[in-house]
């Protein structure tokens, strides 16, 4: 780790990185984690709006649960330290999950 203060990416607007120099290291920590799981709610946006533009009928793996459409995806959640997978979809204006389990140590 380098002990030199980092430089700001230049997709970073100059506004938010003043914003940035301002906060303490507990803020600056709450917000990494905020940026982190906005970045992972949009991706799995974008995932799930991709498969719900797709016309074509997909065949159910083997392993998706009988409550559980075919449109949904795996998604992976590092809870306390842990990756666990979750099916997710979406109803409407919701986001739908369901746990499918750990993820193994081999994958």
């Amino acid at each position: 780790m380098s002990y030199s203060e980092p430089a700001t990416p230049p997709e970073v607007p100059g506004e938010v990185a003043s914003s940035l120099e301002k906060c303490t290291t507990e803020t600056l920590r709450s917000i990494a984690k905020y940026a982190d799981a906005l970045a992972e709610y949009r991706e799995r946006e974008a995932r799930l709006n991709e498969a719900d533009d797709e016309d074509d009928p997909q065949e159910r793996p083997e392993d998706l649960p009988e409550n559980v459409p075919t449109k949904a995806t795996l998604t992976e959640k590092v809870i306390n330290g842990n990756r666990y997978y979750y099916w997710q979809w979406r109803e409407g204006d919701k986001i739908k999950s369901k746990y499918k389990g750990p993820v193994s140590q081999t994958e």
